[in-house]
């Protein structure tokens, strides 16, 4: 249901809106247990998401450090280095293209065999 949150203060260039609110979107739908809010649960849900980006930005801005900021591309190698190490050299074959939905009138493809529906109703 949720990606890692990542690390947002002391980067070059500075983390953007966007970046902080798909963290704190990806916070709520965590805490929240939703992927996506209810009807019922919407405008709760939308005004945390507003909340925890305004309060997780003025966090970033007023932390201070020593350290010299560390380079986007750089720590992406070091995590996919980490993520080789942990989990082992992808192998995922390349998949094939899902066929066409044929039309009601025709239940088998040219091969012969049957084909699935989607019906409404």
């Amino acid at each position: 249901m949720c990606r890692n949150i990542r690390v947002l203060f002391n980067f070059e260039p500075p983390a953007s809106e966007e970046e902080v609110r798909a963290a704190a979107l990806q916070y709520v739908r965590k805490i929240s247990g939703y992927a996506g809010p209810s009807a019922a649960n919407e405008a709760a849900f939308n005004r945390a998401v507003d909340d925890v980006a305004d309060v997780s930005a003025r966090l970033i801005d007023s932390l201070v450090t020593s350290a010299p900021p560390r380079d986007r591309e750089k720590e992406l190698a070091k995590a996919r280095e980490r993520a080789v190490r942990r989990f082992g050299a992808a192998r995922r074959a390349p998949r094939a293209p899902c066929p066409p939905l044929r039309s009601r009138s025709s239940p088998k493809d040219r091969t012969g065999n049957v084909t699935m529906h989607m019906s409404r109703g």
